[in-house]
């Protein structure tokens, strides 16, 4: 069916959970209550490295009100983590960072809970710290001193303060360097981010009289999180049930576990539900901010500005624990690949510890940092041989067939598309409108997440459905997108679509509110029931209608078989009366493309899946006395294979480059001496209304051959090129780029200052 076609996908339609979010009736975690509630908080590290020597909590014990305490002599030893098993819930014999959970407390109040907290005792006794990745890479201090003993995923490979190393390897390198016309070579940083996210991490625990916790919180991974609190409870995964009321925003911040361990642990200890939120404090000096990172680029090209080789290495700065630093460096080597053709590739990647707080999966993880290197790179290779930045991009981009970085074949692709539609729209024929104004460009590519969904899909009396899934909203609108997959398929209404809340005990599995995939997978789990579904109606309606099976169609919510038709609600009524309802259960996975393994090692993702291309366009002016940078135009042209809701898309896009702009001229979680010196959210410049321009977006569609209609993955992109498409902007402002991010008025000043020195 043509696209044009369809009664609901494709269309811009309202959110299905949008009533209730804007007139406040959606209940989310953070509003979550029990009866005879406890309040819990965490006593946390004020030493970045250190032996806890005593921990007396027999002054907060001792306190009216105060129901429980807990230590990590209070449970299980056990580690856990993703990549690498590093990972406890309280500090055991160290502190590895100013932050590391070392007690909590279950007080009736909030304000006991804080007042007992701050009657803890610890005794420490200070060890060297490691703040520098680059320091701890040369360093004799282990910060995990018996890291070989750590369980870890096989293809990890470790080596002392390295939680994590990856390399690709196309071509002999070395060889095209040596016979390039010129090679340059670079270095960039980027910052610690804070996802973001309105609502704090949180969560309520409770235990029933069979030994069952059910923990309310808003993780984007509820299945991920039942599994982890299973390990830390030591209990079966089916004693531990994880529900979502309603989340308020995530962006990877809330892939892994935050609160939700602290609320159970301290639940089973007073017999009585326990809630923990985290501060604001906690969430700029404990949570899961985005890597900060060192990337080395050297880039061989001929005199036309061919690509001949590219090699480098990422270092990212992972924190106390792996978490996902090690498959966030070597995601990393694929977008400093880029959507372009390079003759040979060295790349490495490496996940490096040291004495702070430990960081995930930020949106598109490594994304923003490895493009804002290369693509900065691109353009200041361009400058010095003479080229427009956007003809070496298109000198060199891949075509339909050309293979990848890993050796997969490149498919559906649209970079050129991307690149010309964003130039054309921001006016790319003049660069340099005015003195202090310039305009800048950037692409990239990006996956679309793998990992298995399935849904359940129930037709009601009245002929509506029912939609029951594992997958979160997170605020995306990609439930609404998988709902209109399934509202067309089955020919309804979109408002004919009812979507359960997400819970382990009665949902099916879902991998998860991450890397961009929910609407793509979730809508072909869909598909799948849907096709289900018609398969029972048709048998029912064959009966009915007395009509071959052959000859029907679902057409406004009715089957129709040539003159004679019986309606979805009526076939429904007769099934439950006859055979237990119209129920399906749809499944969906998309498997890896083939590559070439020989390419890659030790790489957590070795190949992407459904990828999609885009490219930014900014314009903007700089304040040759302060550095003040001030966006005049935004354009975004993506790639998103088919979109099954324009309105959701756009505001995707927008929200990405909103993270972006942050992420390129103000965020950064300022460290000295171990110590967070703005965990506030007046201190931690994130953008506001007023500092995000008008974005315009251009919906490219590419359609793919795994995504429901063609579809691709949309969340992540949109914040991987803005820091690179501002700072080539700054540069065609300035002439020169600050090779650090964030690109502050002051970096940018001194940057002007020493060029003109």
């Amino acid at each position: 069916m043509s696209a044009h076609n369809r009664r609901v996908a494709g269309h811009r339609l309202p959110r299905r959970d949008g009533v209730g979010k804007v007139t406040g009736k959606h209940v989310y975690a953070a509003d979550f209550k029990l009866s005879g509630m406890l309040y819990g908080r965490v006593l946390r590290s004020t030493r970045a490295h250190a032996l806890i020597k005593k921990i007396d909590t027999s002054r907060a014990a001792a306190m009216a009100g105060v129901r429980g305490i807990i230590t990590s002599a209070d449970i299980p030893q056990i580690r856990y983590g993703t990549a690498v098993r590093d990972t406890t819930v309280f500090a055991t014999d160290r502190a590895l960072f100013m932050g590391h959970a070392i007690a909590a407390v279950a007080a009736t109040s909030l304000e006991i809970a804080e007042r007992a907290v701050a009657a803890i005792e610890v005794e420490y006794e200070d060890l060297p710290p490691l703040f520098d990745p680059e320091e701890a890479l040369k360093s004799d201090i282990r910060i995990h001193p018996d890291w070989e003993t750590y369980k870890a995923l096989p293809i990890i490979s470790r080596n002392g303060n390295i939680a994590g190393q990856a390399r690709i390897r196309v071509g002999d390198a070395e060889a095209a360097f040596a016979k390039a016309h010129k090679v340059y070579d670079h270095r960039f940083s980027t910052a610690l981010q804070h996802p973001g996210y309105t609502e704090p991490r949180v969560a309520t625990a409770d235990w029933d009289a069979n030994g069952i916790v059910t923990v309310w919180c808003n993780t984007q991974l509820p299945f991920d999180t039942q599994t982890t609190l299973a390990e830390i409870l030591d209990l079966p995964a089916a004693r531990v049930r994880v529900t979502v009321p309603g989340i308020g925003g995530g962006f990877g911040g809330k892939l892994r576990i935050g609160v939700e361990h602290f609320a159970a642990l301290l639940a089973r200890k007073t017999a009585r539900p326990v809630k923990v939120m985290s501060t604001s404090e906690e969430e700029l000096t404990a949570a899961l901010p985005r890597q900060a990172s060192i990337v080395l680029l050297k880039t061989a090209v001929d005199k036309e500005g061919h690509l001949l080789a590219r090699s480098g290495r990422i270092i990212v700065d992972c924190g106390a624990y792996a978490g996902s630093g090690p498959g966030t460096a070597a995601i990393a080597l694929q977008v400093m690949a880029g959507p372009y053709k390079t003759g040979a590739l060295a790349f490495e990647s490496m996940a490096v510890y040291t004495n702070k707080v430990h960081s995930g999966s930020f949106r598109a993880p490594a994304g923003p940092m490895a493009n804002f290197a290369m693509e900065c790179q691109i353009d200041m290779i361009a400058k010095d041989l003479g080229l427009d930045p956007l003809e070496m991009r298109l000198r060199n981009v891949v075509k339909e067939g050309d293979p990848g970085p890993s050796g997969e074949t490149h498919t559906s692709v649209s970079i050129e598309e991307c690149l010309r539609k964003a130039a054309d729209a921001i006016g790319w024929h003049d660069r340099n409108p005015e003195p202090g104004r310039g305009k800048g460009i950037a692409c990239s590519w990006w996956m679309t997440t793998g990992g298995s969904s399935g849904v359940y899909v129930k037709i009601n009396p009245d002929g509506s459905a029912t939609l029951v899934s594992g997958a979160v909203e997170i605020g995306t609108g990609a439930i609404t997108g998988a709902a209109q997959v399934l509202a067309e398929e089955l020919s309804l209404d979109l408002t004919d679509i009812n979507v359960t809340g997400v819970d382990t005990q009665a949902a099916p599995f879902d991998f998860g509110a991450q890397g961009s995939r929910t609407t793509f997978s979730v809508g072909n789990a869909c598909l799948a029931a849907a096709s289900e579904l018609r398969r029972q109606m048709f048998e029912l309606a064959a009966k009915q209608l007395e009509a071959p099976i052959e000859d029907m169609k679902l057409q406004d919510k009715h089957v129709v078989a040539g003159n004679k038709s019986i309606s979805i609600a009526e076939l429904a009524r007769i099934s439950r009366l006859a055979g237990g309802g119209l129920i399906a259960h749809g499944t969906a996975i998309s498997p890896a493309p083939a590559y070439d393994p020989t390419r890659v090692q030790n790489h957590p993702l070795p190949v992407w899946n459904t990828p999609s291309y885009h490219a930014h366009a900014v314009d903007l002016s700089v304040d040759q006395a302060t550095g003040k940078v001030t966006i005049n135009r935004y354009v975004v042209a993506q790639d998103v294979g088919y979109a099954i809701n324009p309105t959701y898309i756009e505001g995707q896009i927008e929200g990405g480059v909103a993270q972006g702009i942050g992420q390129a001229l103000s965020e950064e979680i300022v460290y000295q001496d171990g110590r967070v010196m703005n965990a506030n959210l007046t201190d931690y410049k994130m953008p506001t209304a007023m500092d995000v321009p008008e974005i315009e977006s251009i919906i490219v569609e590419c359609r793919s051959a795994a995504g429901p209609y063609g579809a691709k993955g949309v969340g992540e992109p949109p914040c991987i090129e803005p820091p690179a498409a501002i700072g080539n902007a700054i540069a065609a402002a300035t002439g020169c780029w600050p090779n650090s991010l964030p690109m502050t008025a002051e970096k940018i000043v001194a940057a002007m200052q020493k060029q003109h020195s």
